[in-house]
């Protein structure tokens, strides 16, 4: 029965009297707006969508400042922005991968997307699909911007041959990390899984988590250093300048 029809996922465990309870609100206005519970839980899954993702800024800012007000100097040559590049991967991919780890919220918007697959076919489960949608190409559009930004401040580009854009980029980078996260959930040997070694062209040995090497993997093989670009003292102390005041990309 399984194997035909799916093992189905849904929000039986809230109680819609419940809700109405904790909510302190009247019970007739409640049905007013919602004759029917299934209403209700309709607009629920609906407004679950749109919420999908912890914020990230204020933290992956702090380690980007740390990382480069450690390694001011390793802007010098290609091999050193190079490490500063890899190393900034290494320690935001663990960052992210914690953050949504540990988070309430990204663990329902996994939950939701299960949820989705077993609702019945009709409006309620295009509508949720649309929004699901509209949420996903808001984060990938996040996501494609920040890795923009630091592949144009670093001196790199999408290799031409892939016929790739940093939408695909954040796309693989997004999948993998949220892959890594559900397999965590289970088994917990992953969330502190880590190797000695410096893959990547990395700059030293350093701790690596599955996540970074995950991130770094895709990284490396979508990203060259761009040619065209020449690194004179006039780009080096515009690029010193640009992160003593990083501000992520408003998308």
């Amino acid at each position: 029965m399984v194997s035909r029809t799916g093992l189905t996922v849904g929000l039986d465990h809230i109680s819609f009297e419940d809700v109405i309870r904790d909510a302190d609100v009247s019970r007739s206005a409640v049905y007013r707006h919602w004759p029917y519970k299934d209403l209700f839980f309709s607009d629920l899954v609906k407004e679950l969508a749109k919420d999908f993702a912890p914020t990230l800024v204020d933290d992956e800012l702090e380690v980007l400042r740390r990382v480069i007000a450690e390694h001011a100097d390793w802007l010098d040559t290609a091999e050193l922005r190079h490490g500063l590049v890899i190393e900034l991967i290494r320690q935001l991919a663990l960052l992210d991968f914690e953050t949504f780890y540990g988070s309430a919220e990204w663990r329902t918007y996994i939950a939701l997307h299960a949820t989705f697959m077993s609702l019945a076919e009709g409006e309620l489960r295009d509508e949720v699909k649309d929004v699901l949608a509209h949420s996903e190409q808001v984060r990938t559009a996040r996501v494609a911007a920040s890795w923009k930004q630091v592949a144009g401040l670093f001196g790199y580009r999408l290799r031409p041959e892939l016929g790739a854009t940093f939408e695909t980029l954040a796309t693989l980078v997004s999948a993998t990390s949220r892959g890594v996260v559900i397999m965590a959930l289970a088994t917990t040997n992953i969330a502190a899984h880590r190797v000695q070694a410096s893959p990547f062209g990395a700059a030293g040995k350093d701790e690596w988590s599955l996540p970074a090497l995950g991130m770094a993997s895709i990284a490396t093989a979508f990203l060259e250093p761009d040619p065209d670009i020449e690194w004179d003292d006039a780009r080096l102390s515009s690029v010193r300048q640009a992160l003593r005041y990083w501000v992520p990309p408003d998308t």
